[in-house]
């Protein structure tokens, strides 16, 4: 089975139009806090699949393991409203041996809504963590970004 992603990379940034539904509201018509984390996983979701990540966690093998989130920094600096159309920039910052980072921008337009910067793992589903195998990190560092995180 072949897996394609959504958005496109603008040179090494992957850029994913979202559109804002009723659901991502409250009763204002403005978007709920976390809804800008799950955007933003999302848009981590579709730059690994571009980027050649076929499996989000590798549940079959001896000792399955998943994506975690070790640590998440949000600014929220402008609201985004029912019916907009919001482009997440995702940049790949850094890569270690178990960890990468990310910074995301969320814009409607040219106005920037969100600045975050995510940390994430693989670990074990007992919770211990593990280095990122050699496959992943030979698909992913074609499109690391030095950046001032």
């Amino acid at each position: 089975m072949s897996v394609t992603g959504l958005g496109h990379f603008d040179g090494k940034v992957h850029v994913l139009p979202i559109r804002v539904y009723y659901e991502d509201t409250d009763l204002s018509g403005v978007v709920y806090h976390a809804n800008y984390l799950r955007f933003m996983e999302r848009a981590r979701t579709e730059f690994f699949r571009l980027a050649g990540v076929t499996k989000m966690a590798d549940l079959e093998s001896a000792e399955p393991t998943a994506w975690a989130i070790r640590e998440v920094r949000a600014s929220y600096l402008r609201s985004a409203r029912v019916d907009d159309t919001l482009t997440v920039r995702t940049t790949l910052a850094a890569i270690s041996g178990a960890r990468i980072e990310a910074v995301q921008k969320i814009y409607a337009g040219d106005n920037l809504l969100m600045d975050g910067w995510i940390q994430a793992c693989i670990i074990t589903l007992t919770g211990r963590p593990r280095r990122l195998p050699q496959s992943l990190r030979d698909l992913l560092t074609p499109f690391l970004v030095e950046t001032d995180t």
